[in-house]
């Protein structure tokens, strides 16, 4: 497929070399030219503007941060909807939130463009090698349209609903369950150390057994290590998306306890200024770097 994409972070990034390297023609804008550059060597392109990068594709990915972003790179005064072609379908894999999904959806087909709420789970690693978990939620023929991009990235794509918005309450959920995985990964590392135990012994001996989870196992590891300046999840992100979890709770009435005091841990993490290291540098919160 020919595909514009917007957005080439810490997970853009991975996503769409590996869309190129499965085949996919992939133009790609990002702020960072160095980011631009990396994907042009695994064998994609470096568009000059985002409207440069969609023009004449059949899909076209966003993968930015936030809905502000979201909102600029589509709409803004250089925005790339006004280069979308009738027929191209958008896919939203990014975190936003499903109110804004929902507008968004309402703007494009205004425009003849369908869009696909399409969130994704795993991880950078995961990113690179086409073995994601991806949300997609929409109509079912634009669907089908991004049924080789989504084999190209996914181990697995289930369809979560039948409109825009699905997808980012289904991812809503994952987040919820990952950011409270990271902060009880983080205090239990962190009991163990005032315990008097060590700490990666600890860790590889209750990761076999009934507490193990993908957030101890990946997390535990960096959490344990000398520094957090390898960042492959800004802990800002968990500040961005307990948020969501949380707007979204109250939206409907439901309390969610055990989500709040995760994201007192967060928001401590980041005015403790350590919201753009990796998140696994949370257990710096709970050694008492910093309280809620």
């Amino acid at each position: 497929m020919r595909v514009g994409w917007l957005g080439l972070g810490a997970m853009g990034g991975p996503m769409a070399a590996c869309l190129s390297r499965a085949g996919h023609e992939v133009s790609g804008y990002d702020l960072d030219p160095a980011r631009m550059s990396a994907l042009a060597a695994a064998g994609g392109s470096a568009a000059a503007s985002a409207r440069a990068a969609v023009t004449g594709a059949e899909a076209v990915v966003v993968m930015v941060a936030t809905p502000a972003q979201v909102e600029e790179v589509l709409f803004g005064e250089r925005g790339a909807a006004a280069s979308l072609a009738p027929d191209a379908v958008v896919a939203l894999m990014a975190t936003v939130g499903p109110e804004a999904v929902v507008d968004w959806a309402r703007r494009l087909a205004a425009l003849g463009v369908e869009l696909i709420d399409a969130p994704v789970s795993g991880g950078t690693g995961r990113a690179a090698t086409g073995d994601l978990l991806i949300m997609a939620s929409g109509a079912p023929a634009p669907l089908a349209a991004l049924a080789p991009l989504l084999d190209a990235l996914a181990r697995q794509a289930p369809t979560v609903g039948p409109a825009p918005g699905d997808g980012q309450r289904m991812k809503l959920v994952n987040q919820l369950l990952c950011g409270v995985h990271i902060a009880a990964a983080a205090e239990a590392l962190a009991f163990a150390e005032a315990a008097g135990l060590d700490a990666r012994a600890c860790w590889e001996t209750v990761r076999h057994g009934a507490a193990a989870s993908f957030m101890l196992d990946d997390r535990g590891e960096r959490m344990l290590a000398e520094t957090h300046d390898d960042v492959r999840s800004a802990l800002d992100v968990f500040v961005k998306d307990m948020d969501l979890v949380l707007r979204t709770a109250r939206a409907h009435g439901f309390e969610a306890p055990l989500a709040g005091a995760a994201q007192r841990r967060y928001e401590a993490g980041a005015r403790a200024g350590l919201g753009r290291r990796d998140d696994s540098v949370l257990i710096e919160i709970a050694r008492g770097g910093g309280v809620a």
